[in-house]
């Protein structure tokens, strides 16, 4: 590979070896050169979630491949809270889907209702 093929990873590499206020500076002196390569560092940034303040991200907590933190109690009371934690999860949206199904059906029974009186109440004169 050539050179200018490969200086993206490594002002990557770079950049991240100094840290988030190197990003930073990156993307302000890429603004003031050139707005689009500013703008285009800063979308890759929140995109790769380099300004999170932690640097996890959200995928990365939800996810079950948390690595093992040496402590096998630990670990299996993690996984047995996150599997609980996702059933509750299941249950409550199950849940929120019978009441809002159960919602719909007394209106549409609710309509059906008004519908019948309206043919069955009296007609208008001349109709």
């Amino acid at each position: 590979m050539t050179a200018i093929a490969t200086w993206p990873a490594a002002a990557e590499t770079w950049l991240d070896a100094r840290g988030k206020p190197a990003w930073i500076a990156a993307m302000v002196l890429g603004f003031i050169l050139f707005w689009p390569v500013g703008l285009a560092l800063l979308a890759y940034m929140i995109w790769s979630n380099r300004m999170s303040c932690n640097g996890k991200s959200f995928r990365s907590f939800r996810s079950h491949g948390f690595r093992p933190s040496g402590n096998t109690a630990f670990d299996t009371y993690k996984a047995d809270t996150l599997r609980r934690l996702e059933e509750e999860q299941a249950s409550f949206d199950a849940f929120l889907k019978r009441l809002r199904d159960s919602r719909d059906k007394a209106e549409f029974d609710a309509f059906l209702e008004e519908q019948r009186r309206g043919e069955d109440g009296p007609r208008p004169a001349g109709a």
